[in-house]
């Protein structure tokens, strides 16, 4: 396996794009910084995006669709907005052979276009909260591509709200950001992520406060995996999202929003997996288990078949590969290289005595275990690992994060992982003055760990990293 991956430690960027060639997850497109999602890993972000939805929705929000195509107008409306998109905006001038009257934007996000639809829709307080998400594709110029975590195009999902007071909106705002963003991130992808407050530095275009989930990866750098904004009355104004409140007077509405996207995966990539592919915790994973036959004959394609269907009806996801025709040692690297949870090998020898052989991704174990016991092995491994995946991102995260005291020890120590530093040693100068060398503010944590609500807050804690 040394040979397939080139090692973590070795060269990391190397090992994270060589991974993606080798387990057929995605391939550059043919315009420069966009991708192909193979197979492979669409179906991861398939489970991402079916247990993102079920989040989203038992938090009230429905589903839509808004328009690829956006007025450049719209976004000059927000002066914010559309200052912070300005660099990553494709424009379409031509249309039908023809120029067009206006230019029209490629959508980056769709907080103005969303926004003129919300005008359009809410009247009364009756309407309100109005919660809507789509699962679309976004456009955003990207000068320095890497599959998965920056690219030109990506999917993503994006949920726009609007409410009839602040307290709502930044209720509903935190809601979603714990509820379905560090719910899915720590419970279901496993990476334990750092919950906190952007700064009015990193905050989004538009936004009067940005949360954030931020994840170390392998490598001790952070990775941005979801954000939720609190977008006060920017682009209610902008648009005229107004309703008639109870007392009979118009009112502009509070609006937030919040997305997550196809970077989870680079996420899920750089926070588990090793030397020899990819990790896949059990509730994500498309394959949970992987029955493999090592060599046909003596009943081992039926025996194989029964624990397939056996597996099945115990409510696991599994996948029989029969191709003999093919070298064992061949399909097993595939399959480490895919990060399937769990193997169970079939072959003539081990079921000779009754046995088949349980082979775990996270340590590599290999286990003989009577055939009858297999499911119960199976589910039992699925279970331990979920949480041994979490347990390893969090180790390494804690072993990489250092608690110093100055702005010059958060710059040296993010060289490596991670600074806890008072928020009052950096401030909006030393903040500059970290970009300038490459190390951002993660985000802003009370001295309890909790989401504070402003910048401001006194005895703050700022986390600084280098970042993808």
């Amino acid at each position: 396996m040394a040979r397939v991956l080139t090692p973590r430690a070795e060269d990391f960027p190397r090992w994270y794009q060589d991974l993606i060639a080798k387990a057929k997850l995605a391939d550059n497109g043919p315009v420069r910084g966009t991708m192909v999602i193979r197979p492979a890993g669409y179906a991861i972000w398939e489970r991402m995006q079916a247990e993102m939805d079920a989040r989203i929705k038992a938090a009230g929000a429905e589903n839509a669709y808004f328009p690829l195509f956006i007025p450049e107008s719209y976004l000059k409306r927000e002066a914010q907005h559309v200052e912070g998109f300005s660099p990553e905006l494709a424009v379409v001038t031509h249309g039908g052979g023809k120029p067009l009257a206006e230019p029209i934007v490629v959508r980056p996000t769709s907080e103005t276009v969303i926004g003129e639809f919300m005008a359009k829709w809410i009247d009364s307080y009756r309407d309100l909260p109005l919660l809507l998400n789509q699962w679309a594709n976004v456009v955003r110029w990207e000068l320095r591509p890497r599959i998965f975590l920056r690219t030109s195009e990506f999917l993503w999902q994006e949920g726009h709200t609007a409410h009839a007071t602040r307290e709502d909106a930044r209720a509903y705002a935190r809601r979603i950001l714990h509820e379905a963003y560090e719910d899915l991130m720590v419970n279901v992808i496993g990476i334990p992520v750092v919950v906190g407050l952007k700064t009015t530095r990193e905050r989004f275009a538009g936004a009067t406060a940005t949360y954030t989930c931020e994840g170390m990866m392998g490598d001790g750098k952070a990775l941005q995996l979801g954000t939720s904004h609190e977008l006060g009355q920017n682009f209610a104004k902008a648009f005229d999202i107004s309703y008639s409140s109870k007392e009979g007077g118009r009112e502009h509405a509070w609006t937030t929003s919040w997305g997550t996207s196809t970077r989870m995966l680079g996420g899920l990539i750089m926070a588990h997996g090793d030397d020899n592919g990819l990790r896949v915790p059990p509730r994500l994973a498309p394959i949970q288990a992987y029955v493999m036959i090592v060599k046909d004959g003596d009943g081992v394609g039926e025996a194989a078949a029964k624990l397939r269907d056996g597996l099945r009806d115990a409510g696991v996801r599994v996948a029989l590969d029969d191709r003999t025709d093919t070298p064992f040692g061949r399909r097993a690297v595939d399959a480490e290289l895919r990060g399937y949870p769990v193997r169970v090998e079939v072959g003539p020898r081990d079921l000779a005595v009754g046995n088949a052989t349980v082979v775990r991704r996270t340590d590599g174990s290999k286990t003989p275990t009577p055939v009858a016991d297999v499911v119960t092995a199976v589910l039992a491994a699925l279970e331990t690992d979920q949480q041994v995946l979490h347990d390893q991102a969090l180790a390494n995260r804690e072993s990489r994060t250092v608690e110093v005291a100055t702005l010059a020890e958060a710059i040296e120590a993010a060289a490596t992982g991670w600074a806890r530093v008072p928020w009052s040693a950096v401030g909006v100068a030393g903040e500059a003055e970290a970009n300038g060398q490459g190390v951002t503010v993660r985000c802003l944590l009370r001295a309890d760990g909790s989401v504070p609500d402003s910048e401001d807050e006194p005895d703050l804690v700022a986390i600084l990293a280098r970042a993808y």
